[in-house]
């Protein structure tokens, strides 16, 4: 039963080894304690803040890469639709030149056909009239042996010359 009711002495030593404990614990083992809790709070609060403010800039970075994407995208198309323009315009610009010049061949050869076509017909003009005096000269030395003839080819003539 003594285990059960303390004696006062044990009590009293109790309580100073109890007080010692608290007092050696407190100055030298609970400031480290808690302050090594502490340290531990706030690298946890700052690894918290550091992964948010990450997580904000790579918001940022995704939102700006996605404008990044959209502004290539629309001065691919930019680019693209001027090359279309300037082939387009290329491809009309060689139509036009390829139709004046047909034009142009065009012309120029019907200016030489009709050149050599009044050349022939000044050719065969001539040769008519060479051919036409010569016949006439072979009928007027048979025809003007005679007087009569002669007379009478010359009203034929006069009376033809009046009616052309």
């Amino acid at each position: 039963m003594d285990l059960l009711t303390p004696d006062i002495g044990l009590l009293f030593w109790q309580l100073v080894v109890f007080l010692l404990l608290f007092f050696l614990l407190s100055r030298f083992a609970w400031k480290p304690i808690t302050q090594s809790l502490k340290e531990r709070e706030h690298d946890i609060q700052s690894a918290l803040d550091m992964a948010e403010k990450t997580r904000v800039e790579m918001a940022k970075l995704q939102a700006d890469n996605q404008k990044l994407l959209a502004e290539a995208r629309a001065e691919r198309d930019a680019i693209l639709r001027g090359a279309k323009e300037t082939a387009d315009r290329v491809v009309a610009e060689a139509q036009n030149r390829a139709t004046e010049e047909s034009k142009r061949i065009a012309e120029k050869a019907r200016e030489e056909l009709q050149s050599e076509r009044q050349a022939m017909v000044a050719q065969v003009k001539r040769e008519v009239i060479d051919l036409s005096l010569d016949i006439a000269e072979r009928v007027l030395r048979k025809e003007l042996s005679d007087k009569k003839s002669q007379e009478e080819l010359v009203k034929s003539l006069v009376a033809e010359s009046r009616l052309n």
